[in-house]
């Protein structure tokens, strides 16, 4: 059996608050448990609701946020117990594209400078053959040459965010975690940023964490998809699965949401009431129970766990079965039925 590139298995990251007095710290559970494997060359969407903990998630995984517990495996390596000296080796390896492009760029750098910086920090080649290095990368994400002596602030987002792409993939990375890359973007430019992603995953080889809002995207350019609640997985599967026996009301609920621009399509909205729980008070039990039209006493007994449903799409609900044998609500109306 292939060996994943990544694997999660328990994985948590707590913040613990400032305490009021003669109180005791609150704990914000931002990611709870975590167990996942992303194998090489495939991408992996994550999907869900601002606050569930995908960026925290993501930085987890980077180390820029140290894991309270769990074990963090890259490439068979350990690296969630690696010493800070260490760090520099893995990061070579995995890089990170950020959501912001603006914000994770320096104003005083020019992009060539900007681009060249890992390459740099991590002693790769003489100036000379990194300022050829930086030429190709503005020439592979599709960006003119001379770009290298302007500044980011004198782009679009979309050029603001290629730019960011060619500093990701500068020292030839194994796994890149693409951070929401598109969701500050206009729609078209989303397509072309998707698209050359796609692109330089099959010119380099990359693998890629996916994480975004966009559930039309991400079915798109995913091979799986997680759904992520409150700090956990409730839901994997592989795109076209996921999106045809959706197992979890959570999941359920988010694909109804998509809009559809196309009048004869009908879809039931299956709405989720109230809002996200806080992660310093997650409920007992199920933690979407609080939500979930199908919940029942055993719900707020009983946290379910993630189970096989078949052909690797894995739930944690007591009722994932019998969801994923119900279609997903949508129906078109053929122009024959329209106008009979």
């Amino acid at each position: 059996m292939t060996q994943p590139l990544l694997s999660l298995r328990n994985l948590k990251k707590h913040f613990h608050l400032p305490a009021p007095p003669f109180t005791q710290a609150p704990i914000l559970r931002a990611v709870d448990g975590v167990d996942l494997d992303l194998m090489k060359g495939e991408t992996l969407g994550l999907v869900g609701e601002s606050g569930c903990g995908k960026s925290t998630l993501a930085r987890t995984v980077i180390r820029l946020h140290e894991p309270t517990s769990g074990s963090l495996i890259f490439d068979g390596q350990d690296v969630g117990a690696l010493p800070e000296r260490q760090l520099p080796k893995f990061r070579r390896r995995v890089q990170m594209i950020f959501q912001d492009p603006y914000a994770s760029l320096n104003p005083r750098m020019s992009v060539g400078e900007l681009i060249a910086e890992p390459l740099e920090i991590a002693g790769v080649g003489t100036p000379a053959e990194r300022r050829a290095k930086v030429s190709k990368l503005l020439d592979r994400v599709g960006l003119p040459t001379d770009a290298a002596a302007r500044f980011a602030h004198e782009f679009s987002g979309g050029q603001r965010q290629r730019i960011g792409i060619a500093r990701a993939i500068a020292l030839e990375p194994d796994l890149v975690i693409c951070d929401e890359p598109i969701s500050a973007l206009d729609v078209s430019v989303q397509a072309q940023v998707v698209n050359m992603l796609e692109d330089l995953q099959n010119e380099l080889g990359l693998t890629y964490l996916f994480i975004t809002h966009d559930l039309s995207m991400v079915r798109h350019i995913s091979d799986r998809i997680g759904v992520m609640y409150l700090g956990k997985i409730v839901e994997l599967a592989p795109s076209a699965d996921l999106y045809h026996r959706p197992s979890h009301p959570y999941t359920r609920a988010l694909l109804s949401a998509i809009p559809v621009p196309d009048p004869s399509v009908t879809r039931k909205i299956e709405p989720m009431q109230g809002e996200i729980p806080s992660a310093l008070d997650i409920p007992t039990g199920c933690r979407f129970r609080t939500r979930c039209p199908l919940a029942t006493e055993l719900c707020a007994r009983v946290e379910p766990p993630l189970v096989d449903i078949g052909g690797g799409h894995v739930s944690a609900c007591h009722f994932a079965r019998e969801l994923a044998d119900r279609p997903n609500e949508v129906s078109a109306t053929s122009q024959q039925e329209r106008t009979s």
